[in-house]
């Protein structure tokens, strides 16, 4: 592309790099080796969130590098950085997860700072585990500059004993071992091969359920999404990015131009139909509060209502990532999708064209069996549905891909934080038939909003997964089976009924019907409200303390700052 298109003098690095008065500015990027064309062409921020915590992010790094080059041939010039990411699989089960969900709200904070602080023109935006997908793309809609997100990819599948494996395997041995059903030596095997390549987890957890979102939303390239990470492919996708991002600066195309209500439709819509994360209820309302959106868990739960679960997918179906990417791709699903009339296909996206356009080549595949016909599928409403009563006013979520029995009464067994449940999980001291309360987890009362997997995978471990229930106003991680509610709202922090809660109340969840009660009635709710108080947090100070003062309910997806809605100019037309 002629650079000669790039009109400077509308873009926001003319801030640092124009003018007479801009000579010291300039003298800075000379520093860096800059040579005056490229200090004059639009400078595109690369942002990666590359790090050593896990494998979900360690290619970051190197597909950074093909972004660049994509961007350099194109006639800009990028200008890469990276920022924090938590890690749910090293966070989970212990303190550190109260840092994951805090983690979105650094991330989107951390690079909306640098493109200001250096008045980047545009964005590639790069992540590979669970909250930075989200996070990198709050940011960008927030930011409205021109963007790209692309995915670093999925890890492999391990093989144990002949068989394929992912971490969530890993994650249920614990529980087998702890009732003596798996050896120490097949354990220490297992925790040796579960993981064996770069990527993020291979199943349709938070990761990739947010990955492909991505595609959905329009914001990621058609099958950039879908490829695992040791795939060399990646590069190419990277390099096509990089350089599709300068078409974007030249037309004007911008994020919110892309994520409209109708995309984020489209969105929930192949989260329900991949049986994908829990979590897309928390992060969808929130980028869509960076556009100044309506859009929250009940608008979500809507969507997953009415949409067929056609992918089958681990954790509650067969497959991985890696699979559907190799049998057609996240544009096979939304193909299948968009010609039995569930999504919008008039969308824009950053290929320049509309979710239609984009689909038009694409053929139906009948020699595979990753993605069903939605005249035929697993089963008629989505994997993921929403719940309300007297026990979540503000609503909760279940996933109930692979789920048997949706239905389940029983007397509560309340905890008020993910350990004390573990410990009582690990050593048994639990009855078939109870429903386990773990409160006290949420946005604000946690600080944090923890994912409750090592409890939940104990319990699959332990043979129990279908024959207890779960409910948490914290969350659950994209791993997790079993009829386990997260999300109940308000919670119990600031009062919600989940609090007041006490031992043997029965309690009746009826993911059917979308209904989660308590057998009590509003004069006995009340009278209990009168005698409960505020619990101070753990957190006194620092990063989750100051979380804890902002953030909000999880029906608008946990955010800590008043949005799109409240903004009078958006960074890139300042």
């Amino acid at each position: 592309m002629d650079a000669k298109v790039f009109d400077k003098s509308r873009l926001p690095s003319r801030r640092v790099t124009e003018g007479p008065s801009r000579a010291p500015h300039r003298s800075y990027l000379y520093a860096m080796g800059l040579t005056s064309e490229q200090i004059h062409q639009p400078l595109v921020g690369v942002a990666t969130c590359w790090n050593e915590a896990a494998p979900c992010n360690i290619s970051l790094m190197r597909q950074a590098q093909a972004v660049k080059k994509g961007v350099s041939s194109a006639n800009g010039t990028p200008r890469e950085f990276t920022t924090i990411t938590v890690t749910d699989g090293i966070a989970m089960g212990h303190q550190g997860m109260k840092a994951s969900l805090v983690s979105r709200e650094v991330i989107a904070d951390s690079v909306e700072l640098t493109m200001r602080g250096h008045c980047y023109d545009a964005m590639v935006g790069m992540a590979g585990c669970d909250k930075s997908l989200p996070g990198m793309m709050m940011s960008m809609v927030r930011l409205n500059v021109p963007s790209i997100f692309i995915y670093g990819g999925s890890i492999l599948p391990g093989t144990f004993k002949g068989r394929p494996v992912t971490v969530q395997d890993l994650f249920e041995a614990v529980g087998q071992h702890s009732i003596g059903e798996m050896s120490d030596e097949d354990l220490d095997e297992l925790e040796k091969v579960a993981c064996p390549s770069a990527g993020a987890c291979g199943a349709q957890f938070t990761a990739n359920t947010m990955a492909t979102v991505s595609e959905a939303i329009g914001l990621a390239l058609p099958y950039s999404a879908g490829a695992p990470a040791p795939y060399e492919i990646r590069d190419r996708f990277c390099m096509a990015a990089g350089e599709k991002i300068m078409e974007l600066i030249a037309r004007n195309i911008r994020p919110r131009d892309i994520v409209t209500r109708e995309a984020l439709e489209n969105a929930a819509t192949v989260v329900a139909a991949s049986g994908g994360s829990t979590n897309a209820g928390l992060h969808l309302p929130a980028i869509a509060h960076e556009c100044g959106i309506d859009f929250d868990l009940r608008d979500v739960c809507e969507i997953f209502k009415r949409t067929p679960y056609i992918a089958d997918l681990k954790p509650g179906g067969k497959y991985v990532a890696k699979d559907m990417f190799e049998v057609g791709g996240i544009p096979l699903l939304m193909k299948a999708l968009l010609d039995g009339g569930h999504m919008h296909g008039d969308c824009m996206t950053v290929t320049g064209r509309t979710i239609a356009e984009n689909m038009e080549h694409v053929a139906w595949n009948d020699d595979q069996d990753v993605i069903y016909p939605v005249s035929n599928p697993i089963t008629s409403t989505g994997g993921v549905v929403g719940l309300e009563g007297n026990l979540a006013p503000e609503g909760a979520i279940v996933k109930v891909a692979g789920l048997s029995h949706q239905q389940f009464s029983g007397p509560a067994r309340c905890f008020d934080s993910e350990e004390e449940a573990f410990e009582a999980v690990n050593n048994k001291a639990y009855e078939e038939g109870d429903v386990i309360v773990i409160r006290y987890e949420g946005p604000k009362g946690g600080p944090g909003m923890r994912e409750m997997l090592q409890t939940t995978a104990a319990l699959y471990g332990q043979g129990m997964g279908d024959k207890v229930a779960l409910i948490t106003d914290g969350r659950f991680s994209g791993a997790t089976r079993g009829f386990c509610i997260g999300h109940v709202g308000p919670e119990a922090a600031v009062g919600g009924p989940i609090g007041l809660l006490r031992d043997g109340d029965m309690i009746d969840l009826d993911a059917v019907e979308g209904s989660i009660h308590v057998r009590l009635s509003k004069e006995e709710l009340a009278e209990r409200a009168k005698s409960w108080t505020e619990r101070e947090t753990d957190f006194t100070s620092g990063a989750i303390w100051k979380y804890a003062q902002t953030v909000g309910s999880a029906k608008y997806g946990a955010i800590t700052h008043p949005g799109g809605k409240k903004e009078k100019q958006a960074y890139v037309d300042m």
